[in-house]
């Protein structure tokens, strides 16, 4: 039973993988829910520009992804060194690090669950809401994103699980420092890389497996509570 029961690295390095995937969900759904209505419902010069940027993630190789970021937030980076100049932010190698690269490889299934949502809600109910008294901030508040909020929910989750896979991108931008960096993956990784590492990572691996598994149900419950709402609607 005690070769069940994770050491202490090993739950160091789950409580850090769901640390980073909140903390990355937490960041990016504000501009994914943005984003998502703005491909949803608005037309605009550039928009395939912007659609193609937002969907390079999932077609480039991470470790593509991580060293790009690597090049803006490092501390002579064009964006990392003003953080660090200016605020004292130090973004490479560290935790923060890991939870962009996380954020970067999720956003666009996020952003896709997001706007999918904002297609299936009625805009004559917004516009509803509009002629009995309510700006568009309101009707957004009041009658837009509560109709999509499931969608929202969901890609969030999906966003969530994704995280908790990332390796090629934070490899590259955070590395593997123990107890600061190294994620599920990147714990599995090492154990593999030393004798005996496949026993050992078995634990990890379960436990990540379990945490995706709980989070893509949650998220495709998510989805047909959605779809049957609009359906009895």
């Amino acid at each position: 039973m005690r070769d069940w029961l994770l050491s202490a690295d090993e739950f160091q390095a789950v409580r850090l993988s769901v640390l980073v995937a909140l903390v990355a969900v937490a960041t990016s759904l504000p501009v994914g829910v943005g984003m998502g209505w703005l491909l949803a419902r608005r037309r605009f010069f550039g928009k395939s520009i912007v659609e193609t940027a937002l969907n390079l993630p999932l077609v480039l190789p991470p470790v593509v992804t991580g060293y790009l970021l690597l090049i803006i937030c490092g501390r002579r980076g064009f964006i990392g060194r003003y953080l660090d100049q200016w605020f004292g932010i130090r973004i490479v190698f560290t935790w923060k690090g890991a939870a962009l690269a996380s954020a970067i490889m999720a956003f666009p299934l996020m952003v896709r669950a997001i706007r999918l949502a904002f297609t299936t809600v009625d805009p004559r109910l917004e516009q509803a809401a509009r002629t009995l008294g309510a700006g568009r901030l309101d009707s957004f508040l009041s009658v837009t994103l509560p109709l999509a909020r499931h969608g929202i929910i969901a890609g969030a989750v999906l966003a969530f699980a994704r995280s908790m896979g990332e390796f090629g991108a934070t490899i590259m931008i955070a590395g593997s420092i123990p107890g600061e960096t190294r994620t599920i993956p990147l714990h599995i990784y090492n154990l593999l890389e030393s004798p005996g590492g496949v026993d050992d990572a078995a634990r990890l691996v379960i436990v990540s497996v379990l945490i995706s598994a709980a989070a893509l149900f949650a998220g495709e419950y998510l989805e047909r509570r959605g779809r049957r709402r609009l359906t009895e609607a």
